[in-house]
């Protein structure tokens, strides 16, 4: 049965979870509002946001608020947004900003929530969802022109961070269409690349890919080996490649190569159908199991030299793209993290044993504390990078700290909240485990946590810890 979107509450309001006598209303919504199945639920939760909507007598409120979760069971509504936002951060976002954030909810909790279980299960790829993320004029992640919708570095990371809140495959997808293979169009590309590909990338009415990774080459893709030798009017490519999001389904492919002539790495549009392109689905996956990953031969496959992006000369053209996307990782793990300490939240306090709900024992309380510090945490290292990235100042050094960071707290996060969940934890009606397994693979790929520390510790100290000795 679907359930409808949160009804969130109106913006002068920043948040929920207690009152301190400071006038302020509470800053989390203890317990997830979702549009009723029964005209008895309706009318209790109606009574509950009334009695929250006069600032007192909370305690009244969660009673009531707990009989509407006792009529529709513990899962109901558990993937919603509370709107968690102790420091009030939000206080300080546009009205733009707020548009996207609350855009972005919306398509989650009226699309993706209701569905994207079924499609996580099966592994297969939500196409109606893709299409409609590009409807909603959420593709973009901030590129100017070119049919992408204009967004500001803390749009971008918002809708980011809300659409990982809701899926982590789908979260995913949009980092490659837009994150890697659009943005690798926009920073390196001809005018004519630009204008040919990135409107209807925007649209989601063609599919792109970023093909960098090999089977020996991921932490070290500076190594890789997969060549292009110019052949009169053309390239030719060879070589493999691995972990390729959207590969066996994208109308152009991102393939980085290096050159034979002068060994250096650069950047080569492959259109689908091109003869010798053969991409295969890796399958067996635990982790992002609705969006689709390709491991690709590529056998003398040849590709006209206006398809080279010209501004892709070495592979440091290639890393000034992925330093975005290593923020952008660091927004997406914040949307996992705030999903399980939302649902934590949630479930504690929907959740009886011994006669109490769960959220008021100690250890319980003491343990949804740190969790929110450690989501508190993450939401203040992606503010600071939107706001360095919009006066062009994330260095790859920030913005790997912010990765490595984040993705580490997010499994922290979503370890304690699959605890919190008990043997529900592990059930897909309950959304946890989904973001779990999920965050295994945003933790790994665009750099490993690891990676990112001896990228970081390497700028600190001036020595480099890669090849020790050298």
């Amino acid at each position: 049965m679907k359930h409808g979107p949160v009804r969130d509450k109106p913006r002068d309001q920043p948040g929920v979870s207690r009152r301190d006598g400071t006038g302020r209303p509470p800053r989390t919504l203890p317990y997830s509002i979702v549009r009723a199945d029964s005209r008895s639920r309706e009318r209790v939760v109606r009574q509950a946001m009334e009695v929250l909507s006069l600032g007192k007598h909370h305690e009244k409120a969660t009673k009531l608020i707990r009989k509407g979760a006792t009529i529709m069971g513990l899962e109901a509504g558990l993937g919603e947004a509370l709107r968690t936002d102790y420091y009030l951060l939000r206080e300080e976002f546009t009205q733009a900003q707020l548009d996207y954030l609350e855009r972005t909810r919306r398509f989650v909790h009226e699309e993706v929530l209701p569905v994207i279980n079924g499609y996580w299960e099966r592994a297969e790829f939500p196409w109606p969802l893709v299409r409609k993320l590009g409807a909603a004029g959420l593709v973009g992640d901030g590129i100017e022109g070119y049919g992408c919708p204009e967004m500001d570095p803390l749009s971008a990371g918002l809708v980011t961070m809300e659409l990982n809140r809701g899926d982590g495959s789908l979260g995913t997808f949009l980092g490659v269409q837009a994150g890697l293979a659009m943005r690798s169009i926009a920073m390196l590309g001809s005018a004519e690349q630009k204008q040919r590909w990135l409107p209807d990338l925007a649209r989601v009415d063609k599919l792109g890919a970023f093909a960098l990774t090999e089977p020996d080459h991921g932490s070290d893709s500076v190594a890789l080996e997969t060549t292009a030798r110019r052949e009169g009017d053309s390239y030719v490519i060879d070589g493999q490649k691995k972990w390729i999001g959207n590969g066996t389904v994208a109308d152009v492919i991102v393939v980085w190569a290096r050159d034979t002539a002068d060994r250096q790495v650069k950047g080569f549009l492959v259109e689908k159908g091109t003869p010798g392109y053969h991409a295969r689905l890796i399958e067996g996956k635990g982790s992002l199991r609705a969006v689709w990953q390709a491991a690709i031969d590529l056998d003398g496959v040849r590709v006209p030299a206006m398809n080279r992006l010209p501004g892709a000369e070495s592979f440091r053209d290639t890393a000034a793209v992925l330093a975005s996307t290593r923020a952008t990782c660091a927004w997406a793990a914040l949307g996992h993290a705030v999903a399980g300490f939302d649902a934590a939240l949630t479930y504690t306090g929907r959740r009886t044993q011994f006669g109490h709900p769960l959220a008021g024992f100690q250890l319980v309380q003491d343990r949804l504390v740190k969790m929110l510090a450690k989501v508190t945490a993450m939401q203040l290292y992606c503010r600071r990078l939107a706001d360095l990235a919009l006066v062009g100042r994330v260095e790859p050094t920030l913005a790997g700290l912010a990765k490595s960071h984040n993705t580490t707290a997010a499994r922290e996060v979503l370890a304690e909240a699959r605890d919190l969940l008990g043997g529900n934890g592990i059930l897909l009606d309950f959304h946890v485990i989904r973001h779990m397994a999920d965050i295994e693979a945003i933790h790994t790929f665009e750099g490993t946590a690891t990676i990112q520390n001896l990228i970081v510790g390497r700028d600190i100290t001036g020595l480099s810890a890669f090849s020790p000795g050298a």
